[in-house]
């Protein structure tokens, strides 16, 4: 399950980016509107937690313009405006959720749950490529002749490359994807999970491998 959160105030972004994690939740962060709608069209998520008053397009605004594209995502609106007229017109506009700050956790999860509740049951939670498996439920990443459950980073990394396979990443790509925008965490990062997941593919005995590209970044390939 993979949701984009669309979070201005960085402090409140990082603690509800870790109690995804926690919660085995492949995720994204952006800080604007312009931004939300750029990751939304370029990204295949699953839901989208929506704050309302952001920088550059605020979050009706994104709503609109994703209900008027035809993108049914679901959307949980999560704001400072408790108004009964402010949640009307979020739900109006086309939002499955609304959720006030301040927030329980448990009710932020729960809802989450609800509203992508019916995604679950009609996508499937299953990308492959060659002859290995990622399970985006359990982060398990299984061949013919074995399984093995990664880590947070490591799933989100294959992730990245199972729903691009052929396609080159660069590694400021999966830095920006997976650690964020504003991440102090220094490039060399990459190549360390890269090699994790190497020698995972390699226990698992797959006929795929991440391929280096020179100057170009890495792609999955099927092995020759």
């Amino acid at each position: 399950m993979r949701i984009l959160l669309a979070e201005d105030e960085r402090s409140l972004s990082r603690a509800i980016m870790a109690l995804l994690e926690r919660n085995h939740y492949s995720a994204d962060a952006v800080y604007d509107g312009e931004e939300a709608l750029a990751y939304l069209e370029c990204g295949n998520y699953d839901a989208l937690i929506l704050d309302l008053m952001m920088p550059k397009l605020d979050g009706l605004s994104v709503l609109r313009r994703l209900r008027e594209g035809g993108n049914r995502i679901p959307v949980l609106i999560l704001t400072a405006k408790s108004e009964v007229d402010d949640k009307v017109l979020g739900l109006d506009t086309g939002a499955n959720d609304y959720l006030t700050k301040p927030f329980s956790t448990p009710e932020l999860m729960a809802r989450i749950r609800a509203m992508t509740r019916s995604q679950t049951t009609q996508v499937t939670s299953r990308l492959t490529f060659g002859n290995i498996t990622l399970d985006q439920t359990t982060f398990e990443l299984s061949s013919p002749s074995s399984s093995v459950r990664l880590t947070n980073k490591e799933f989100q990394m294959m992730e990245l490359l199972m729903r691009n396979p052929r396609q080159r990443i660069s590694s400021e790509r999966f830095l920006e994807r997976i650690w964020g925008y504003d991440s102090d965490v220094e490039l060399n990062v990459v190549w360390v999970y890269l090699s994790y997941l190497r020698k995972k593919l390699a226990a698992l005995q797959a006929n795929v491998q991440i391929k280096a590209f020179r100057n170009a970044g890495y792609a999955l390939e099927v092995s020759s």
